[in-house]
Protein backbone atom coordinates (compact mmCIF):
# COMPACT_ATOMS: atom_id res chain seq x y z
CA UNK A 1 0.00 0.00 0.00
CA UNK A 2 1.49 3.34 -0.98
CA UNK A 3 1.42 6.17 1.52
CA UNK A 4 -0.97 8.26 -0.56
CA UNK A 5 -3.61 5.53 -0.82
CA UNK A 6 -3.45 5.08 2.95
CA UNK A 7 -4.46 8.73 3.48
CA UNK A 8 -8.03 9.35 4.66
CA UNK A 9 -11.01 10.64 2.72
CA UNK A 10 -12.42 13.90 4.07
CA UNK A 11 -16.20 14.13 4.38
CA UNK A 12 -17.99 17.24 5.63
CA UNK A 13 -21.48 18.58 6.15
CA UNK A 14 -23.16 21.53 7.81
CA UNK A 15 -24.22 19.15 10.57
CA UNK A 16 -25.56 15.62 10.89
CA UNK A 17 -27.13 14.72 7.54
CA UNK A 18 -23.82 13.99 5.85
CA UNK A 19 -23.57 10.86 7.97
CA UNK A 20 -25.86 9.17 5.42
CA UNK A 21 -23.19 9.87 2.80
CA UNK A 22 -20.52 8.45 5.08
CA UNK A 23 -22.71 5.39 5.63
CA UNK A 24 -22.81 4.75 1.88
CA UNK A 25 -19.05 5.27 1.58
CA UNK A 26 -18.48 2.72 4.37
CA UNK A 27 -20.72 0.26 2.51
CA UNK A 28 -19.17 0.84 -0.92
CA UNK A 29 -15.50 1.10 0.07
CA UNK A 30 -15.26 -0.25 3.62
CA UNK A 31 -11.47 -0.23 3.86
CA UNK A 32 -11.10 3.53 3.50
CA UNK A 33 -10.09 5.74 6.37
CA UNK A 34 -12.47 8.69 6.85
CA UNK A 35 -12.23 12.06 8.57
CA UNK A 36 -15.73 13.48 9.09
CA UNK A 37 -16.44 17.07 10.06
CA UNK A 38 -19.90 18.34 11.01
CA UNK A 39 -20.29 22.10 11.40
CA UNK A 40 -22.84 21.69 14.19
CA UNK A 41 -22.21 25.15 15.66
CA UNK A 42 -23.27 26.98 12.51
CA UNK A 43 -26.00 24.71 11.13
CA UNK A 44 -28.25 25.28 9.22
CA UNK A 45 -26.47 26.64 6.17
CA UNK A 46 -29.69 27.00 4.21
CA UNK A 47 -30.54 30.35 5.79
CA UNK A 48 -27.07 31.82 5.15
CA UNK A 49 -25.94 33.92 2.20
CA UNK A 50 -23.88 32.40 -0.60
CA UNK A 51 -20.85 34.46 0.50
CA UNK A 52 -21.13 33.09 4.05
CA UNK A 53 -21.51 29.50 2.83
CA UNK A 54 -18.39 29.89 0.67
CA UNK A 55 -16.48 31.35 3.64
CA UNK A 56 -17.52 28.45 5.90
CA UNK A 57 -16.55 25.96 3.19
CA UNK A 58 -13.09 27.50 2.80
CA UNK A 59 -12.51 27.17 6.55
CA UNK A 60 -13.54 23.52 6.50
CA UNK A 61 -11.30 22.78 3.52
CA UNK A 62 -8.41 24.39 5.40
CA UNK A 63 -9.11 22.10 8.35
CA UNK A 64 -9.27 18.98 6.16
CA UNK A 65 -5.95 19.93 4.56
CA UNK A 66 -4.35 19.57 8.01
CA UNK A 67 -5.54 15.93 8.00
CA UNK A 68 -3.77 15.33 4.66
CA UNK A 69 -6.85 13.87 3.01
CA UNK A 70 -6.57 12.33 -0.45
CA UNK A 71 -10.09 13.28 -1.56
CA UNK A 72 -12.96 15.38 -0.22
CA UNK A 73 -16.68 14.65 -0.31
CA UNK A 74 -19.00 17.62 0.16
CA UNK A 75 -21.80 15.74 1.93
CA UNK A 76 -24.12 18.74 1.90
CA UNK A 77 -26.54 19.70 -0.84
CA UNK A 78 -26.45 23.41 0.10
CA UNK A 79 -22.67 23.62 -0.12
CA UNK A 80 -22.68 21.53 -3.31
CA UNK A 81 -25.18 23.94 -4.84
CA UNK A 82 -23.77 27.26 -3.63
CA UNK A 83 -20.04 26.87 -2.98
CA UNK A 84 -18.51 23.88 -4.75
CA UNK A 85 -17.76 25.61 -8.05
CA UNK A 86 -16.25 28.59 -6.18
CA UNK A 87 -13.84 26.53 -4.06
CA UNK A 88 -13.00 23.43 -6.09
CA UNK A 89 -9.77 24.92 -7.44
CA UNK A 90 -8.50 25.76 -3.95
CA UNK A 91 -7.62 22.17 -3.12
CA UNK A 92 -5.21 19.87 -4.91
CA UNK A 93 -7.23 16.68 -4.32
CA UNK A 94 -10.46 15.45 -5.98
CA UNK A 95 -13.57 17.10 -4.50
CA UNK A 96 -17.00 15.58 -5.08
CA UNK A 97 -20.40 17.08 -4.32
CA UNK A 98 -23.72 15.30 -3.87
CA UNK A 99 -25.80 17.15 -6.47
CA UNK A 100 -24.34 16.02 -9.80
CA UNK A 101 -24.17 12.26 -9.08
CA UNK A 102 -27.84 12.16 -8.06
CA UNK A 103 -28.99 14.42 -10.88
CA UNK A 104 -27.11 12.32 -13.42
CA UNK A 105 -28.88 9.12 -12.39
CA UNK A 106 -32.30 10.78 -12.33
CA UNK A 107 -31.82 12.31 -15.78
CA UNK A 108 -31.06 8.98 -17.44
CA UNK A 109 -33.41 6.73 -15.44
CA UNK A 110 -36.70 8.63 -15.76
CA UNK A 111 -39.10 7.01 -18.22
CA UNK A 112 -41.72 9.74 -18.51
CA UNK A 113 -39.21 12.60 -18.18
CA UNK A 114 -40.92 13.92 -15.04
CA UNK A 115 -38.45 14.23 -12.17
CA UNK A 116 -39.22 15.38 -8.64
CA UNK A 117 -36.62 17.01 -6.40
CA UNK A 118 -37.11 17.46 -2.67
CA UNK A 119 -34.66 19.35 -0.49
CA UNK A 120 -34.11 22.30 1.77
CA UNK A 121 -35.33 25.71 0.66
CA UNK A 122 -31.75 26.75 -0.18
CA UNK A 123 -31.14 23.70 -2.37
CA UNK A 124 -34.46 24.08 -4.18
CA UNK A 125 -33.97 27.84 -4.66
CA UNK A 126 -30.50 27.28 -6.15
CA UNK A 127 -32.07 25.47 -9.10
CA UNK A 128 -28.89 23.44 -9.57
CA UNK A 129 -30.63 20.05 -9.69
CA UNK A 130 -33.08 21.34 -12.32
CA UNK A 131 -30.30 22.92 -14.35
CA UNK A 132 -28.14 19.82 -14.40
CA UNK A 133 -31.01 17.40 -15.09
CA UNK A 134 -32.22 19.49 -18.04
CA UNK A 135 -28.67 19.76 -19.35
CA UNK A 136 -28.43 15.97 -19.48
CA UNK A 137 -32.03 15.36 -20.51
CA UNK A 138 -33.57 18.31 -22.40
CA UNK A 139 -36.96 16.54 -22.40
CA UNK A 140 -37.10 16.48 -18.61
CA UNK A 141 -39.63 18.41 -16.57
CA UNK A 142 -38.38 19.03 -13.04
CA UNK A 143 -40.77 19.58 -10.16
CA UNK A 144 -39.07 20.85 -7.00
CA UNK A 145 -40.45 20.94 -3.47
CA UNK A 146 -38.82 22.31 -0.33
CA UNK A 147 -39.51 20.11 2.71
CA UNK A 148 -38.13 22.08 5.68
CA UNK A 149 -39.83 19.96 8.36
CA UNK A 150 -38.03 16.77 7.31
CA UNK A 151 -34.69 17.69 8.91
CA UNK A 152 -36.03 18.29 12.46
CA UNK A 153 -38.20 15.16 12.20
CA UNK A 154 -35.18 13.08 11.23
CA UNK A 155 -32.98 14.57 13.97
CA UNK A 156 -35.76 13.92 16.50
CA UNK A 157 -35.53 10.26 15.50
CA UNK A 158 -39.08 10.14 14.11
CA UNK A 159 -38.08 8.16 11.03
CA UNK A 160 -41.13 5.87 11.28
CA UNK A 161 -43.88 7.92 12.87
CA UNK A 162 -47.46 8.80 11.94
CA UNK A 163 -46.65 12.52 12.21
CA UNK A 164 -43.80 12.10 9.72
CA UNK A 165 -46.08 10.13 7.40
CA UNK A 166 -48.70 12.88 7.57
CA UNK A 167 -46.14 15.59 6.80
CA UNK A 168 -44.75 13.51 3.94
CA UNK A 169 -48.19 13.03 2.42
CA UNK A 170 -48.76 16.79 2.46
CA UNK A 171 -45.36 17.60 0.94
CA UNK A 172 -45.63 14.92 -1.75
CA UNK A 173 -49.19 15.74 -2.85
CA UNK A 174 -48.24 18.06 -5.73
CA UNK A 175 -45.39 15.83 -6.90
CA UNK A 176 -47.75 12.87 -7.08
CA UNK A 177 -50.28 15.00 -8.96
CA UNK A 178 -47.50 16.00 -11.39
CA UNK A 179 -46.93 12.31 -12.12
CA UNK A 180 -43.19 12.16 -11.40
CA UNK A 181 -41.69 8.71 -11.90
CA UNK A 182 -38.34 9.61 -10.34
CA UNK A 183 -37.75 11.43 -7.05
CA UNK A 184 -34.39 12.76 -5.89
CA UNK A 185 -33.94 12.84 -2.12
CA UNK A 186 -32.00 16.09 -2.37
CA UNK A 187 -31.00 16.50 1.27
CA UNK A 188 -28.66 14.17 3.10
CA UNK A 189 -31.19 13.69 5.92
CA UNK A 190 -33.89 12.41 3.58
CA UNK A 191 -32.60 8.86 2.90
CA UNK A 192 -33.48 8.12 6.53
CA UNK A 193 -37.11 8.68 5.49
CA UNK A 194 -36.82 6.38 2.49
CA UNK A 195 -39.38 3.83 3.72
CA UNK A 196 -41.94 6.57 4.45
CA UNK A 197 -41.33 8.18 1.05
CA UNK A 198 -41.67 4.76 -0.60
CA UNK A 199 -44.98 4.18 1.21
CA UNK A 200 -46.35 7.59 0.20
CA UNK A 201 -45.07 7.74 -3.38
CA UNK A 202 -45.71 4.10 -4.25
CA UNK A 203 -43.45 1.37 -5.66
CA UNK A 204 -43.60 2.69 -9.22
CA UNK A 205 -41.62 5.84 -8.34
CA UNK A 206 -37.83 5.47 -8.44
CA UNK A 207 -36.22 7.03 -5.36
CA UNK A 208 -32.75 8.39 -6.12
CA UNK A 209 -30.37 8.58 -3.18
CA UNK A 210 -27.55 11.05 -4.00
CA UNK A 211 -25.61 9.72 -0.99
CA UNK A 212 -25.34 6.31 -2.64
CA UNK A 213 -24.50 7.77 -6.04
CA UNK A 214 -21.82 9.99 -4.46
CA UNK A 215 -20.18 6.99 -2.79
CA UNK A 216 -20.12 5.20 -6.16
CA UNK A 217 -18.56 8.29 -7.75
CA UNK A 218 -15.93 8.44 -4.99
CA UNK A 219 -14.98 4.80 -5.50
CA UNK A 220 -14.69 5.36 -9.23
CA UNK A 221 -12.48 8.41 -8.67
CA UNK A 222 -10.17 6.63 -6.23
CA UNK A 223 -9.85 3.63 -8.55
CA UNK A 224 -8.99 5.85 -11.52
CA UNK A 225 -6.32 7.66 -9.50
CA UNK A 226 -4.98 4.42 -7.97
CA UNK A 227 -5.85 5.70 -4.49
CA UNK A 228 -8.05 2.88 -3.18
CA UNK A 229 -6.89 1.74 0.24
CA UNK A 230 -6.15 -1.95 0.77
CA UNK A 231 -7.70 -3.94 3.61
CA UNK A 232 -5.38 -4.16 6.62
CA UNK A 233 -7.58 -5.86 9.22
CA UNK A 234 -8.05 -2.76 11.34
CA UNK A 235 -11.23 -2.26 13.37
CA UNK A 236 -13.81 0.23 12.15
CA UNK A 237 -13.31 2.47 15.17
CA UNK A 238 -9.64 2.83 14.19
CA UNK A 239 -10.41 3.89 10.63
CA UNK A 240 -12.80 6.75 11.36
CA UNK A 241 -12.28 10.12 13.04
CA UNK A 242 -15.09 12.56 13.80
CA UNK A 243 -14.85 16.31 14.41
CA UNK A 244 -17.59 18.82 15.16
CA UNK A 245 -17.79 22.52 15.95
CA UNK A 246 -20.32 21.97 18.78
CA UNK A 247 -22.60 19.47 20.57
CA UNK A 248 -20.31 16.44 20.33
CA UNK A 249 -22.46 14.20 22.56
CA UNK A 250 -25.63 14.74 20.53
CA UNK A 251 -23.63 14.16 17.35
CA UNK A 252 -22.31 10.88 18.73
CA UNK A 253 -25.76 9.52 19.52
CA UNK A 254 -27.11 10.41 16.10
CA UNK A 255 -24.01 9.08 14.32
CA UNK A 256 -24.33 5.72 16.02
CA UNK A 257 -28.01 5.44 15.03
CA UNK A 258 -27.16 6.19 11.38
CA UNK A 259 -23.93 4.24 10.99
CA UNK A 260 -24.94 1.24 13.09
CA UNK A 261 -21.62 0.69 14.84
CA UNK A 262 -19.79 2.09 17.85
CA UNK A 263 -18.69 5.58 16.87
CA UNK A 264 -15.50 7.06 18.38
CA UNK A 265 -16.13 10.22 20.38
CA UNK A 266 -16.23 13.31 18.20
CA UNK A 267 -13.60 15.94 18.92
CA UNK A 268 -14.85 19.51 19.19
CA UNK A 269 -12.72 22.03 17.31
CA UNK A 270 -12.84 25.78 16.77
CA UNK A 271 -13.42 25.91 13.04
CA UNK A 272 -13.07 29.71 13.07
CA UNK A 273 -9.33 29.23 13.60
CA UNK A 274 -9.03 27.82 10.10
Amino acid sequence: MNKRSDAPVGVFDSGLGGLTVMREIVRQIPDERIVYFGDTARVPYGSKSRATIIHYTEQILNFLKTKEVKAIVVACNTVSAYALEAVKDRVDVPIIGVVKPGARVAAVSTKNHKVGVIGTEATVDSGLYSEYIRHLNPKAEVFSKACPLFVPLVEEGWWHDEITTSVTERYMKELKEAGVDTLIMGCTHYPLLRSTLREVMGPEVNLVNPAYETAVELRRTLEWRDLLREEDGSEKCDRYRFYVSDASERFGRFAQSVLGFDVPAAEKINIEEF
